[in-house]
């Protein structure tokens, strides 16, 4: 259903839509699609709706083979168009006008006014959108009413054209068109003209031979339906002494057949067969008694089975050969002619050299006589050949494109394939949004464009633009018009393009000079979205592009774009969860002094995993080291990830045990793969597939570290001296299985000491086991003196494969401990009398350390927990000071018993000191030990101190 209202046109719906188009605003709601590209390549070129320079050329015809076949459809819908004033117009294949018939005086009188008649051009490019000139851009019928003309002179008519192909190569030939006032214009246009086109068609299907039917017959079969391939017909099948050619072998003969065929300089061809024989193929010339000339290949297998040859005496009752009609389904097919019928002669070329008999090993000539292979016609046989070449190309394409889901790499494999066999140079165009995964904005002229692929045969003329340039094509080149308009633009002789020398004269001009002469550029477009624009040149290969190559390159680009497209998407995917996981993992460094840390994270090439690592400091000086992998690839590995890492935070917070901490991160990871109390959905993303983690305490003070693992790698512990050893932890489940309790091991390592945590992604792949990987890993930490950035860097160049399939996540700590000067420590009895001396001693304390400033706090700090502790605990006291990145004061005691803060009331005696205690102190808490409890708070230092 064409939409179309000549009510609403009066009243300026498509007169205001038009207005804006030219004023350069959108109008794709107003106006069909097929009519507003028209308009946006007429805008492209230049031309003014309210003047028209219309080009005129004398003695315009069409060869007489076509009008033989034309003239009688035209005059059969002249004839039904009696009563209407409708004239019908014959143009040829560049839109020239031909012939116009009927229509009465007042019409055709106002379409001599506009230049609508035989001699003038009706292209696009030169009146703007019309039946003749939009019929041939778009390649197909097209139906065009009122304002939908570009130029105002049009306005008044109405017309429908559809262009006239040869059934043959394809081409278009002529285009016809039906034109009348716009009152009597009616979309049921579109429908008559283009069966008078297919009448036409039909005609010219008519008038070719038998020969020429049969071979078209296996031009279409190659053109997608090779597997319906006839065999060879009986009367011609080899006669076998020892075995007929296969199906394989000839199939090959009939390539090589069509081949010589279409070579008109060549007589002889050596086949070498898949079988291991050797045919030799014989091109002769045949001409009927018609005047019909031809061509016969024979074919002679040599080392093979010998062949009957087939007599080409008629006979008795038949006289001569022809070629089987098409409706026989065959190929070459010779039949016999009934008597008396025209005689075929059969007569050699003449260079056709002589042919010698090959004496086979019993003596018996092999293969000396020749069999009818193929008959055809030499311009069929090159469509055949083209037809079977461009079956070929579109095959390779299809395993050769997309082979990586990268967008740089899928647009150099299309240059890949389509350079020399279909282009001598090839170039891709794409904006930078594409590359970044992004979703690309509307793409047109002077959109600039990063050029990221180029193939040519020689590297003159100077690729144009190089790999990595930036483009802007101006709105009059091909390329411009293709992104603007969305459909693809052939220059079969770029000398007559101005519009492609216009975006640089100075630099393209030399391009022509070096023999560039021919140009297709098809826009990359794949669910709706244009991606781009690849240019097709041709400068090596004389024969200009036609319409067969233009489908051909809308095919290839097609696919490619499609993997492109795939590719895109894919990267947006990997940016996002790369973003993800990065937001998700440490930034920085971490504000603690018990160790030097260096971290490295590197995705895998498959894309990002659930891999990652922290460093959290503790209370009492303390650090936790923990590394972690969720299993699998993508955004729910890394949302997973970040769960798991913010669960281990709150964990930490509590002061938990290392094996308490992966007993809780155990129960959460088995709450979260069941859905956390929801009915959880069956999909790919529900649930955790699996996770591993090792979690290390490690005290500066005590120089002991707490290690324990759930399905993780084993830890290496480097001395200072350089030896390697791998911590011998118990094997404990992954996360999420429950049911086990989760074992440590504690270690006292030498200050200076190496604690490497990791992946197994980094020590363990399809192509290395872990045990091997892990003696990789030993081999490379061996050695003293060396850093942790060192260390990684070391590591990573000696064990990461050039393509990681999984993630890495690798964590050096080397330790430091914090010497007796800087800690201090009383053990006190239960007795409230000790309280002042546990002041007197803080405040001595303090000011050896140069902390004066800080004494009264810290004493109001130490005298309100160690009265706590003593009135409501049990057990021995201990108070203690540690001087290290902020001051920290401890009281221990045997009760398991945590104060709680509160807020008292104005009548209550006491519960103010935790009050106090907070608000005093940068950060407070409790942890628990196996003999009891610990209440820490945390001062800062001053900034002189620091």
């Amino acid at each position: 259903m064409v939409p179309l209202s000549v009510a609403w046109d009066d009243i300026g719906g498509l007169v205001d839509a038009h207005e804006r188009f030219l004023a350069g605003s959108m109008v794709e709601s107003d106006v069909r699609d097929s009519v507003l590209d028209s308009w946006k390549r007429c805008r492209s070129v230049g031309l003014e709706p309210h003047r028209l320079l219309v080009r005129y050329t004398g003695d315009v015809a069409l060869d007489e083979r076509f009008r033989h076949a034309a003239d009688p459809v035209l005059a059969d819908l002249t004839s039904s168009f009696a009563d209407a004033s409708m004239t019908i117009a014959l143009c040829d294949g560049q839109g020239r006008m031909v012939e116009r018939l009927g229509g009465d005086r007042q019409l055709r009188d106002r379409l001599d006014a506009v230049r609508f008649a035989p001699g003038f051009d009706a292209s696009e490019s030169v009146v703007g959108t019309n039946g003749v000139g939009t019929a041939l851009a778009e390649r197909g019928p097209v139906y065009i009413a009122g304002r939908e003309h570009f130029a105002d002179c049009l306005q008044p008519f109405a017309c429908a054209g559809a262009p006239v192909r040869d059934p043959l190569s394809g081409r278009i030939q002529a285009v016809l068109d039906i034109t009348c006032l716009r009152d009597q214009g009616d979309p049921a246009m579109v429908r008559m003209v283009r069966e008078a086109a297919r009448s036409i068609e039909a005609r010219l299907l008519e008038q070719a031979d038998l020969r020429e039917r049969a071979l078209l017959a296996a031009y279409r079969r190659a053109d997608g339906h090779a597997r319906d391939w006839p065999g060879q017909p009986d009367g011609l099948r080899p006669d076998l002494d020892g075995g007929a050619l296969g199906r394989i072998d000839m199939a090959v003969l009939r390539a090589k057949a069509e081949e010589l065929i279409a070579s008109p300089h060549r007589t002889l061809d050596e086949v070498t067969l898949p079988s291991g024989r050797t045919a030799t193929l014989l091109r002769r010339q045949v001409t009927g008694a018609a005047g019909e000339t031809g061509v016969a290949v024979e074919a002679r297998v040599l080392g093979g089975p010998r062949l009957r040859h087939l007599d080409m005496a008629p006979a008795p009752g038949e006289t001569g050969i022809q070629a089987a009609p098409a409706g026989d389904g065959r190929l070459g097919s010779a039949v016999r002619r009934p008597a008396g019928s025209p005689v075929t002669h059969s007569t050699p070329a003449p260079q056709a050299p002589a042919t010698t008999p090959v004496t086979a090993p019993d003596g018996e000539a092999a293969g000396a006589e020749g069999w009818l292979l193929l008959v055809g016609e030499p311009g069929v046989g090159r469509l055949a050949m083209l037809a079977r070449r461009r079956l070929e190309l579109l095959h390779d394409a299809s395993v050769r494109i997309g082979t990586t889901l990268d967008v740089t790499r899928t647009a150099e494999e299309l240059a890949e394939v389509t350079v020399p066999r279909f282009a001598d140079f090839v170039a891709v165009d794409l904006p930078d949004s594409v590359l970044r995964g992004e979703e690309p904005e509307a793409l047109g002229g002077r959109t600039a464009l990063r050029r990221v692929a180029i193939r040519a045969v020689r590297r003159q003329p100077h690729n144009l633009y190089d790999v990595g340039d930036t483009v802007e094509y101006v709105p009059s080149t091909p390329q411009a018009r293709s992104l603007e308009t969305r459909q693809s633009v052939m220059e079969p002789v770029l000398t007559e393009a101005d519009g492609w020398i216009a975006q640089d004269p100075e630099r393209l001009t030399p391009v022509l000079e070096a023999g560039i002469h021919s140009l297709i550029t098809v826009p990359l477009r794949a669910r709706g979205t244009t991606l781009g624009v690849v240019s097709f040149y041709r400068s090596l290969q004389p024969d200009s592009y036609e319409d067969d190559d233009l489908s051909l390159a809308q095919e290839l680009v097609g696919r490619a774009a499609i993997c492109i497209d795939n590719a895109r998407r894919y990267t947006r995917e990997h940016n996002t969860a790369l973003a993800l996981q990065r937001s998700l993992l440490p930034r920085g460094r971490s504000e603690q002094s018990a160790v030097e840390v260096a971290y490295r994270y590197l995705p895998a090439q498959a894309g990002v995993g659930g891999d990652w690592f922290d460093v959290i400091p503790l209370s009492g000086a303390r650090v936790a080291l923990v590394v972690g992998d969720v299993v699998g690839h993508g955004l729910h590995a890394a949302a997973t990830m970040g769960r798991l890492r913010t669960a281990v935070h709150n964990f930490c917070s509590l002061d938990l045990s290392p094996d308490d901490l992966l007993t809780h991160l155990d129960d959460l990871v088995g709450r979260l793969d069941r859905g956390e109390g929801w009915a959880a959905e069956n999909s790919p993303d529900s649930g955790i597939v699996g996770a591993t983690c090792l979690y290390a305490v490690y005290d500066p003070v005590s120089r002991r570290c707490t290690l324990t693992r759930a399905g993780h790698p084993l830890p290496a512990v480097v001395a200072p001296d350089g030896s390697v050893e791998f911590v011998d932890l118990p094997a404990c489940p992954p996360l999420g299985l429950g049911g086990m309790p989760f074992e440590t091991v504690e270690l006292e390592l030498a200050e200076g000491s190496r604690l490497v945590l990791y992946t197994d992604g980094l020590v363990e792949d399809r192509h290395r086991d872990i045990d091997a990987g892990l003696d990789d890993l030993r081999a490379v930490l061996a050695g003293a003196d060396r850093s942790p950035e060192d260390t990684c860097e070391a590591v990573l160049d000696a064990l990461l494969p050039a393509r990681p399939g999984d993630d890495v996540a690798l964590l050096v700590a080397r330790t430091h401990s914090l010497g007796a000067d800087r800690v201090a420590q009383w053990d006190l009895p239960s007795d409230p009398a000790v309280v002042s001396r546990s002041r007197a001693a803080v405040t001595a304390q303090l000011a050896e350390w140069g902390l004066e400033e800080l004494t009264f706090t810290t004493e109001l700090i130490a005298s309100e927990l160690v009265t706590n502790a003593i009135r409501h605990a049990t057990g021995p006291v201990q108070l203690r000071l540690l001087r290290d990145r902020a001051l920290i004061c401890e009281v221990s005691d045997g009760s398991g018993t945590s104060p709680r803060l509160r807020r008292a009331q104005s009548t209550d005696e006491g519960g103010r000191g935790l009050f106090l205690v907070a608000q005093l102190t940068e950060r407070w808490g409790t942890r628990y030990t196996p003999d009891g409890k610990v209440i820490w708070t945390e001062q800062p230092l001053p900034g002189r101190c620091r």
